[in-house]
This record gives structure tokens, C-alpha cells and sequence, in this order.
């Protein structure tokens, strides 16, 4: 006889799908497909079922994170000495005959090429090709609906594509997700955490979705903990968490296995400036590990601190690489500041600089600038004529100069490359 639904708290259940799972020596499936028939005996599925399924409105939480981590390995995790031993059979294949093979090792990154994914009549990612290197930060830019999500859910083998390849170190999502899920680690916008869980044991119980011992997840937890800067708060609820630590706890989730990729949804939002920099450092060195890591954040400044390269989505397509060579020569402002601001500007005058191209703010001059090779001699004539400048910089980094530019419209609804906005280039 099955137990009612509603008398489980959600994050009750959750945690009894995982104590079942144990006791039946396999692997929980959170709702993410349909298991094999083989994963429980008939006699329990049913009472599991009702029991300890999440509701619709907890299930787009659990569903997207834990099903990644519940499915993730065909073999043992990468960290730790101490793994469970996995139950392969219980992996759903995403494909009739696929393999469940063991984590490709490879250090390719992440290739993609011609991708293309709809709803529908909704064309979410139309045309998406990339390489995101390994030992490297690329940065994953464009507006809002240019389909960033979409891409992220395919590269995580969570949604399957209707066109083109991915490869995740060597590993492909569709034929292989468990390989792929093994060496992934995925940071999404929003956390879906387990309410009454503390911050220690919600790390403790992913390490354990992703087969680790209690031993071994217990000591992953502690130095994830003291890495994230939630020393003070593991022992807390982990609603009681802002938004900020709330973000610091995904990203220690999303690194409890030491995978070979991270997939990094916006992990600055609600940081505040010391931990944002605490995060730069630390994407970094992750990088300087040997790992592939894919941020995407429409704080452009901030990737540009950490980023290395950059790809550019817009209505589901890859901008050029042609496109992006011809931005960074596109005129820029830069903004020059000197001890003699009059001095300046009539240096600017004698340069053939009109005052109407300047703009002055708060003794700060900007000028319209061609490119650096352009903003190398303005600077060289400038200390020529006298001027002592104390600061000469672009108005905007790279990333944003380069994002305006390939999004810059006209009356027509065209791109400044002339084609029309949204189509194939």
C-alpha cells in the first residue's frame, strides 16, 4: 500500500529516494526519463512512486540537477579512492544500443559544431558551432533568448539536439551521457537546493549521487566548504542562505566529483565584491588546472577579468570569426584623463579632434578611437605634445565592446555587417 504523496515533505523524499535506492542497491532515478523495469522489484516501484516522488512544483528543481548527478557515471567517479560500486544497468541509455562506457579522458574541451535545437516553431539554437579549449575560461555572451540556456542543457546531455555534434572531452551526450556526466560538473542560473538540508549535508548527499562513500563524500564536503568560503554556515539550513551563498553552494556542488568541465550559468549573481573576486581567482585556477571551463554572465566586465576567449550567440547563431576581427577594429571610446584637462583638450584640438566629438565627464575626456593600433599613436602624440596623461583606457572592455558592436541595429532592423538581425551569418 502505497504512502500519500502529500504527508512526505519534498526534501524528505528526496533524501528517502536516495536511502531506497541504497537499500536496493541502486542508483535513485529522479523522474529524468523512465528506468528500466530492472531498477526496482515490482512490488516496491509503485510504493515508491506515490510515496517518495517529488510534486510538479519541486520536480523542475530535482529534475535537471539531480537526474545529472543521479545518472552521471557508467563507471567510478573521478575523485576519491573510495568509490561505491556503480550499477550501470540502472543508467538509462539515451539511445538504443548506446554505450555506457567509462569516462573518455581527453583534453580536447568542448567542440561543437552546427548545433541546432527548436520548440516547436520556436528556433532556440539555430546554427552553433565552437571549440572551448581545455586549460582555458571561455566566456558563452549574447542577449537575452539568444539561446544560451538551451546550449548549456545540450552541452550537460540533459536536452538532445535536433541537429549537429557535441563532444564534451572526447565524449559525445547523445550516444554517451554517462561518460559525459561523469567528467561535467554543471552550475545552473538558479539553485535548486533541499530546503531542510544543512549546507554540509546537501554537499555530503551530492557526493553520494555521484557514488562517492560516506567517507569519502563527508571529507569532499569539508574542503569544498572551506574552498566556498561557507565555513560559518555549514552546520545552517541551507535556506537560510542568501542569494550570494546560495550561489557559493552551487558552485561547490557542481565541483564535489573534480570534474574535467564546468559549465558555469551566471555564478556571480548576488556575489558580492569580495567573493566576485574570490570567484575570479578561483575560476582561474581551476583553468590552470587543465580544466574546460564554459562561463556564461551578462556581466561582461567581469569576464572580461577572467575569460581567455569568447563566443558570441545571438538568436541561436555563432557570430564569425571574421565578424569579430572586423569589431575590434570598429571605433571605440577611450577615456583619457589628465593633472591639465584644458591642456588636453587643446591638444586633442590641435590633433584635428573636434569638440564635438569629445565628451567630457567628471575631468575625465573620451574620444572616439579606431582600434588599438589607433589608440597606441594617439597616446604616443599626446606625451609628444606635453600632456601628461595619468589614464588612458577603452571606455568599455573587450567582451562588451565587441557584444555592442555585433548587436549594433539600424532603422532597418540590419547588424552593422548588414544582414538581417537573427539570420545565419
Amino acid at each position: 500500500m502505497g504512502i500519500p504523496a502529500g504527508s512526505i515533505p519534498a526534501d524528505l523524499r528526496a533524501l528517502l529516494v536516495l536511502c531506497a535506492a541504497s537499500w536496493l542497491g541502486r542508483p535513485p532515478i529522479f523522474g529524468f526519463g523512465r528506468a528500466p523495469s530492472s531498477v526496482y522489484p515490482h512490488s516496491h516501484r509503485r510504493t515508491l512512486t506515490a510515496a517518495l516522488a517529488p510534486p510538479h512544483s519541486h520536480r523542475r528543481n530535482l529534475i535537471a540537477e539531480s537526474s545529472f548527478r543521479t545518472t552521471c557515471c557508467g563507471s567510478s567517479c573521478r575523485y576519491g579512492d573510495h568509490m561505491s560500486t556503480p550499477h550501470t544497468s540502472a543508467v538509462p541509455s539515451a539511445s538504443p544500443g548506446a554505450s555506457q562506457s567509462a569516462p573518455i579522458a581527453s583534453s580536447t574541451g568542448i567542440v561543437v559544431d552546427g548545433l541546432a535545437r527548436s520548440f516547436g516553431d520556436v528556433h532556440a539554437v539555430r546554427d552553433v558551432s565552437f571549440t572551448a579549449p581545455a586549460g582555458a575560461v571561455t566566456a558563452l555572451i549574447g542577449p537575452n533568448g539568444s539561446g544560451k540556456t538551451t546550449l548549456m542543457l545540450m552541452l550537460a546531455s540533459l536536452l538532445r539536439p535536433d541537429a549537429g555534434s557535441i563532444r564534451v572531452a572526447g565524449a559525445d551526450p547523445v550516444a554517451n551521457p554517462a561518460a559525459v556526466r561523469a567528467m561535467l560538473g554543471w552550475m545552473p542560473d538558479v539553485l535548486g537546493s533541499w530546503d531542510a538540508l544543512t549546507v554540509r549535508s546537501a554537499l555530503i548527499t551530492t557526493g553520494r549521487l555521484y557514488r562517492m562513500s560516506p567517507t569519502t563524500a563527508a571529507a569532499r564536503a569539508h574542503e569544498l566548504i572551506t574552498l566556498v568560503g561557507l565555513s560559518d554556515l555549514a552546520n545552517r539550513p541551507t535556506r537560510v542562505l542568501s542569494r550570494g551563498q546560495k550561489q557559493k553552494l552551487s558552485l561547490a556542488r557542481s565541483l564535489v566529483h573534480d570534474p574535467q568541465v564546468l559549465l558555469l550559468d551566471e555564478p556571480a549573481s548576488g556575489l558580492d565584491p569580495l567573493a566576485r573576486a574570490d570567484l575570479q581567482v578561483l575560476v582561474r585556477r581551476l583553468a590552470a588546472e587543465g580544466k574546460t571551463i564554459l562561463v556564461s554572465s551578462h556581466v561582461l566586465a567581469e569576464l572580461d577579468e577572467m575569460a581567455d576567449t569568447a563566443v558570441y550567440v545571438d538568436a541561436g547563431v555563432t557570430a564569425s570569426a571574421e565578424r569579430i576581427a572586423e569589431s575590434k577594429t570598429s571605433v571605440r571610446m577611450w577615456r583619457i584623463r589628465s593633472a591639465d584637462p584644458a591642456q588636453l583638450q587643446s591638444a586633442l584640438a590641435k590633433l584635428g579632434i573636434s569638440s564635438d566629438r569629445v565628451t567630457v565627464n567628471r575631468g575625465e575626456v573620451s574620444v572616439p578611437v579606431g582600434g588599438e593600433a589607433d589608440a597606441a599613436s594617439l597616446l604616443t602624440k599626446l606625451v609628444k605634445a606635453g600632456v601628461a596623461v595619468s589614464s588612458f583606457a577603452p571606455a568599455v572592455g573587450e567582451l562588451e565592446h565587441t557584444f555592442l558592436d555585433l548587436n549594433r541595429t539600424t532603422s532597418d532592423g540590419t547588424t552593422s555587417d548588414g544582414t538581417t538581425k537573427g539570420a545565419t551569418r
